[in-house]
């Protein structure tokens, strides 16, 4: 008789929640129609529709079939993508009133603790106190361009250990964006060989890549299940949220400590971390403080890996490479190295890193904004908290917008004659309205002279073994932010005239 009694009140419950569904629907029928999309399942939405890899390109032919803007639910959680940049302008630049917040993010948020950081941190007072400091810091091209000294110091640094061990080029951009960050952020200059806090750093970003990517996570579509206990079957995802946060708690403290005690010692290198730090913030600014150096991690990935695509390219790309090199010859000569001074008379390299930038997209599919109300867009009902996703791989692949948009051509951001150039990519990587990346003038100018000063001196080429030209795969890995997988590639000294230059610039620097 008790198992009758359960039967029939499982039964209820699923017909209440069922009753309950159709309710909230036909009211949102009432106010307007969702954008059109694949159709879903009663109550678990399209979770059989959701793609694991390359979501970008499940996105883009979603749009060829339903339109510009298309949605699907998961358990009742709204998800719209936008296939069109003018779509994304229209919402999140003309309305950014409404769509300037983020979602919450249970897995990489509030378990791993990523919601502190200005890529995650919800729209409000500490949003615009924490972007504050990023643009005082960064926020225009000339304040990025006071830390070419630091830029090129650093990639020069990248130069010598590449000469060394070309075979360890992935690893190098690793360390060298690491010591971008840190030593800006809070004066720490990296070790020789492995260093810690690099590895730390690296391991952060990854496990951001991964948490808060859309859908990895069915707590973030049901975020009752963070109760669940960790020793349940099946719930191995809660020993790696834990995991995830005790790399964060580290990344954010140890160089945090790292610049409080070099300040303590009179020894402390200027940083952005020291210069607030001098004002003897109270402690709610303090956290403030800490949490916004935290934040500029995620922002520098994105040199990284455009720096990794770069190599990618020139690899796949010969002609572009040869392109780019006669333009610094001709330009700067054999005797010293570019640097940021030189960008505007350099017009293809410029071109050569934006197309770099559009080719592939570091963050392909953005971060989701998320709608404070209800709002009605193009005819459609775009529901408050639904999570709008700009399809950036799309927009910079849009026949319509660039020429052959999957070949790798520079020359596309060139005038000339009958020819207009066309769109910067720098109008759509960096995001859209109140959420652009503060950090993009510090990240162009990165990956420019990270560019130029390789050209300069390296020549770039598929690998030959035993006669036989390797082919580099061009596959990516998925997540918020993508990069390549290893790939082979061979890095060579233009000349001994080119090696002379590196080494000298190393021998300078220690004098």
């Amino acid at each position: 008789m008790s198992r009758l009694f359960l039967v029939l009140d499982t039964g209820a419950a699923v017909l209440l929640v069922a009753l309950l569904f159709v309710v909230y629907r036909g009211r949102q029928s009432a106010r307007g129609p969702l954008p059109p999309g694949p159709r879903g399942w009663p109550l678990v939405g399209n979770v059989f529709d959701m793609p694991s890899t390359n979501e970008w390109n499940t996105y883009m032919s979603w749009g060829e079939k339903w339109g510009d803007i298309v949605s699907v639910t998961l358990f009742g959680q709204h998800i719209v993508i936008l296939n069109s940049v003018q779509h994304a302008y229209d919402m999140f630049e003309k309305k950014s009133n409404i769509y300037s917040d983020r979602p919450v993010i249970t897995m990489a948020g509030e378990m791993v603790g990523w919601d502190r950081t200005l890529a995650v941190l919800r729209y409000g007072k500490r949003f615009r106190e924490t972007r504050k400091l990023f643009s005082q810091l960064i926020g225009t091209r000339n304040h990025a361009e006071r830390f070419s000294h630091h830029l090129e110091h650093e990639v020069h640094q990248f130069l010598r250990r590449v000469l060394r061990e070309p075979t360890s080029l992935l690893k190098e951009v690793r360390k060298t964006t690491g010591a971008v960050i840190l030593k800006m952020a809070y004066g720490y200059e990296v070790q020789e060989g492995d260093d810690p806090l690099v590895d730390l750093v690296d391991r952060a970003v990854e496990e951001f890549s991964i948490s808060t990517r859309p859908g990895a996570f069915l707590v973030d579509t049901l975020p009752v299940l963070r109760h669940v206990p960790a020793w349940m079957p099946g719930a191995g995802w809660k020993k790696k949220a834990q995991v995830w946060a005790d790399d964060l708690e580290m990344t954010c403290n140890v160089p945090y400590a790292f610049t409080q005690q070099q300040m303590s010692a009179g020894t402390a290198i200027p940083s952005f971390t020291s210069a607030h730090l001098e004002s003897n913030p109270d402690p709610e600014q303090e956290i403030l403080i800490k949490n916004a150096a935290a934040s500029l991690y995620s922002g520098i990935s994105r040199s990284r890996f455009s720096s990794i695509h770069f190599f990618l390219a020139m690899t796949c790309y010969p002609e572009a490479q040869r392109k780019a090199q006669a333009e610094i010859d001709a330009v700067i000569g054999n005797d010293r190295l570019p640097t940021l001074a030189d960008r505007d008379k350099l017009p293809y390299v410029t071109a050569l890193c934006w197309e770099v930038l559009r080719w592939q997209p570091v963050v392909p599919l953005g971060f989701p904004h998320c709608p404070v109300k209800d709002d009605i867009h193009a005819g459609y009902l775009i529901p408050k908290g639904t999570l709008v996703s700009p399809n950036i791989w799309k927009f910079l692949h849009d026949p319509d917008t660039y020429a052959n948009p999957f070949d790798f051509e520079p020359e596309r951001f060139i005038a000339s004659p009958g020819k207009t150039a066309e769109k910067d990519p720098r109008q759509i990587v960096f995001g859209f309205g109140r959420r652009i990346c503060p950090g993009m003038y510090l990240a162009d100018a990165s990956l420019f002279i990270s560019c130029a000063v390789s050209l300069a001196v390296f020549d770039i080429s598929k690998v030959v073994r035993d006669g036989k030209v390797i082919e580099p795969v061009i596959d990516y890995t998925s997540g918020t932010i993508i990069h390549p997988r290893p790939f082979e590639c061979s890095i060579k000294p233009r000349s001994a005239n080119a090696e002379v230059l590196i080494t000298a610039m190393h021998e300078t620097r220690e004098k």
